[in-house]
């Protein structure tokens, strides 16, 4: 569920007139920046985005989630989208400069 609602945040705080291949790498950032647990990255990531005080809110509500769930949530999270982004179906889909970023993006969150 809270996976769901993260998606839908981020899609709708986002440019909607984003291509999708165009709107990969910056929802893959807002995404490591909620899962990273640092405010401070969160709030440059976001500002990109012009969010409203309370979409704001919501993103701190959302990185609130995981660090109540702890490592194992986490790390997991990144671990598996790690694994979709180099499923054949996502390989044929996106392009592997793409990939290569966004998976790029996740170990560096797995490190810290």
């Amino acid at each position: 569920m809270k996976e769901t609602l993260l998606l839908l945040a981020l899609l709708v705080t986002g440019d909607l007139s984003f291509q999708t291949t165009e709107a990969r790498v910056p929802f893959f950032k807002g995404y490591s920046s909620v899962v990273s647990g640092k405010r401070s990255w969160l709030y440059k990531k976001i500002q990109a985005y012009y969010v409203t005080a309370g979409e704001k809110v919501t993103f701190e509500k959302f990185q609130d989630c995981y660090k109540e769930g702890g490592l194992r949530t986490i790390f997991l999270e990144p671990k598996i989208m790690e694994a979709m982004l180099v499923s054949p179906e996502c390989q044929a889909l996106h392009s592997s400069e793409d990939i290569r970023t966004i998976s790029d993006l996740l170990s560096k969150l797995l490190e810290e």
